[in-house]
């Protein structure tokens, strides 16, 4: 049976509704339990029975799905154990301790942002709680502090190999692809969509250039010119967050944490990857390219997950920072700190095969073919990325509603699988920094210690300034079917505006001797 133009009903309520109440597991689900009664005929009690019975349990219970959230039952353990040993304490010491000046301060924040890209919520706590002793050392602002917390913390999960977000994308993409009957590796389709993350990575690179120099624009100049002449590092007046939990994660002391129990744990991870690909894909009976193509890259991410948390533990008790029945604790607590991803997984994997069922994506494939230029497909998708995630203040919900109507819709229209994928993750983490209720965003704030208000105000002329170059980036990608060209173009934009901005603001007098220095 064909519903048309109502097959769009499930999803398009899952939207509404996220951007509602601002809550995406309430909405997944009334998108499941809709699409369940169009499918029961209209019944809503068959509805909600055929949801738990056809789509909900069935989502969960298959081989692929499982593996999805044991390995992020594992990460989340692993993060734990990294927060236990106290790794990211020690290597913020070490570069406090190389830190003279301003610019140094900033960019060893970006630099700890960037190390610590394998889960956000860890990355805003950890890096924004130990870098600011010394960038209120060094006069630098709180809301510049937080601004280079939360603009390293998302992006940096999408552009490492290895996150709870990677991890969380690829059962996403993983889904789409058996749904459609596409052969291919999730998790090389997810690499293959890095490069083309241009609000990603426009998004560091703006930091970096405002880090080098020293050129601030908008809200964020009269903050960092506050912190430079007064010596206060907030407003007065300013509430920042009580932060209870960076105090929580601080459990560590300081003669005890040690730069490689972070460093080797995560070696682990990463190295144990590559091998894990080969074996997994039938090396050396397959040659290199095939048995990378085959690779069973969840299995293989699952393994070095374990390996990693197994020697994390091993260092941490060899280490006496805790004992083995707390080592179990610590396992126990890192499951139960991925409910909610699991709960979200669920709900998309079930709202993906509700709207198979109905054929919402084949309907949107036919009206896309006949009203929408290809070009535009990746800015369209970008845009609706972004306006959900600002609602909502979720990127995962919005990767649960959009990359089940992504990837069907690009590969009808022949167009890169990667750069749909892309265009949906860098919409998701541009509307997350533009919106107040965004937890990355609030987290950034706790863990900087910052006036939330004044995170956000201040954030926000940077985010859209790179939000409009990665608008410009998609575009001339999907018009030149260039991936380089796009970021050329995006680059040009992002430095084009930033200097355009500068010179508009008109900097005081205090500051122009500044920027001398």
């Amino acid at each position: 049976m064909s519903f048309g133009l109502f097959s769009l009903l499930p999803p398009v309520l899952a939207i509404v509704l996220a951007l509602a109440t601002r809550n995406v597991i309430p909405a997944l689900f009334c998108g499941v339990w809709l699409g369940a009664t169009m499918l029961a005929g209209g019944n809503p009690a068959a509805g909600l029975y055929n949801s738990f019975g056809d789509f909900i349990i069935p989502s969960v219970g298959d081989e692929w799905s499982v593996t999805v959230l044991i390995y992020c039952g594992l990460f989340g353990v692993l993060i734990g154990v990294l927060q236990r040993t106290g790794g990211a304490q020690a290597i913020a010491r070490a570069i406090s301790a190389r830190v003279a000046s301003r610019r140094g301060a900033q960019g060893a924040t970006l630099g700890l942002g960037v190390l610590i890209f394998f889960e956000d919520y860890f990355n805003a706590l950890t890096v924004g709680s130990v870098m600011r002793p010394i960038t209120d050392r060094m006069g630098v602002s709180r809301e510049k502090l937080a601004y280079i917390v939360d603009s390293t913390s998302a992006p940096m999960c999408l552009l490492g190999p290895v996150s709870t977000w990677v991890v969380f994308v690829m059962g996403l993409i993983g889904t789409q692809l058996a749904a459609m009957d596409v052969n291919g590796s999730e998790y090389l389709i997810y690499l293959s969509s890095i490069p083309l993350n241009f609000y990603a990575w426009l998004a560091l690179g703006l930091i970096v250039f405002m880090v080098v120099t020293q050129w601030d624009f908008g809200p964020m100049a009269r903050a960092e010119e506050r912190a430079r002449t007064t010596g206060a590092v907030m407003a007065e007046g300013a509430q920042p967050p009580s932060g209870h939990e960076v105090e929580e994660m601080a459990t560590v002391p300081e003669h005890q944490a040690r730069k490689r129990n972070m460093l080797v744990p995560i070696g682990v991870l990463v190295g144990m990857i590559p091998p894990l690909f080969l074996w997994t894909g039938g090396f050396p009976e397959n040659d290199l390219v095939t048995a990378v193509g085959e690779a069973n890259g969840g299995q293989s991410i699952l393994i070095a997950t374990f390996m990693a948390v197994a020697v994390g533990l091993a260092m941490g008790m060899a280490q006496k920072l805790f004992d083995f029945r707390e080592a179990m604790d610590i396992v126990v607590d890192g499951i139960k700190s991925m409910t909610l991803v699991y709960i979200i997984l669920t709900l998309a994997w079930s709202i993906g095969s509700v709207t198979t069922e109905l054929g919402t994506a084949d309907y949107l494939v036919t009206l896309a073919e006949a009203n929408i230029a290809p070009s535009l497909v990746p800015v369209l998708l970008f845009l609706i990325g972004a306006l959900v995630a600002f609602t909502t203040g979720t990127s995962y919900g919005t990767f649960a509603i959009m990359i089940p109507i992504a990837m069907p819709v690009a590969m009808a229209m022949d167009l890169s699988l990667s750069l749909a994928i892309a265009a949906v993750l860098s919409g998701g983490i541009f509307g997350d920094h533009c919106s107040p209720i965004s937890d990355t965003t609030i987290l950034s704030s706790a863990g900087s210690s910052c006036d939330h208000i004044d995170h956000v105000r201040t954030q926000l002329p940077y985010a859209i300034t790179a939000g409009v170059a990665g608008i410009l980036a998609f575009f001339v990608a999907g018009l030149s079917g260039s991936a380089l060209v796009g970021g050329g173009v995006g680059v040009v934009a992002l430095v084009a505006t930033a200097l355009a901005l500068r010179l508009l603001w008109t900097p005081a007098p205090r500051q122009r001797e500044a920027l001398v220095d």
